[in-house]
C-alpha cells in the first residue's frame, strides 16, 4: 500500500495549524477534505490531538508557586529536626544505660554491704523510731524497700525519657 499525496494536503494542514478547522476553513476545502481519504485522515487526527491537548490541559491543576516553595521549606526543615534528632536520642540512650548501670550497682552494693550506709540517719531519727534497727533486724526488710525504690526510680527515668522524646 502506497502513500499518496493529496494537493490540497498543504492547505488543509496549514489551516489546522491554525486551529481554524473547521469553522475557520474556506468552504471548498471542507467539500474536499469530505470526499479526499487522506485529508479527512489528516483533519480526523489533528482535531483528536488537539481535543486530547485541551482535556489534558483542563485536567492538570497548576499548583501555585507559593505552595510549592512552603512544602520545599517545609520538607527542609523536618529534614534538619531529623538530623538534629539522631545524636538527642544517642544521647538519651547513653542516659539510660548509665542511669540503668548505676542501679545495678547500687543493687549489687547493697547485696553486698547490707544498709549501713543508713547509719547517719540513726542520729536524726526520732526515740521511737530506730531506722538501722528496722533494716538490720530483717534483710527481707531491706529488699522490701529497696525494690519498691527501685522500680519508682526506674519508672520515673522512663517517665523522663518519654517525656522528653514525645514529639507532639
Amino acid at each position: 500500500m502506497m502513500l499518496q499525496n493529496c494537493p490540497h494536503e498543504r492547505a488543509v494542514r496549514e489551516t489546522l495549524e491554525r486551529g481554524q478547522w473547521p469553522l475557520g476553513a474556506a468552504p471548498e476545502l471542507r467539500t474536499h477534505v469530505a470526499s479526499c481519504r487522506v485529508c479527512s485522515d489528516l483533519a480526523l487526527v489533528a482535531v483528536a490531538f488537539r481535543q486530547a491537548r485541551a482535556e489534558g490541559f483542563s485536567a492538570a491543576r497548576l499548583v501555585s508557586p507559593g505552595i510549592l516553595l512552603w512544602r520545599a521549606q517545609l520538607r527542609r526543615r523536618n529534614a534538619a529536626i531529623e538530623r538534629l534528632a539522631r545524636p538527642l536520642l544517642g544521647a538519651q540512650i547513653f542516659a539510660l544505660a548509665v542511669a540503668l548501670s548505676a542501679c545495678v550497682g547500687f543493687a549489687a552494693f547493697e547485696a553486698h554491704h547490707g544498709l549501713a550506709w543508713l547509719d547517719w540517719l540513726r542520729d536524726f531519727a526520732p526515740d521511737g523510731l530506730r531506722w538501722s534497727t528496722l533494716f538490720s533486724a530483717s534483710p527481707e526488710l531491706t529488699w522490701l524497700v529497696l525494690l519498691p525504690a527501685l522500680a519508682t526510680l526506674a519508672l520515673l527515668g522512663g517517665v523522663a525519657l518519654y517525656v522528653a522524646t514525645d514529639r507532639r
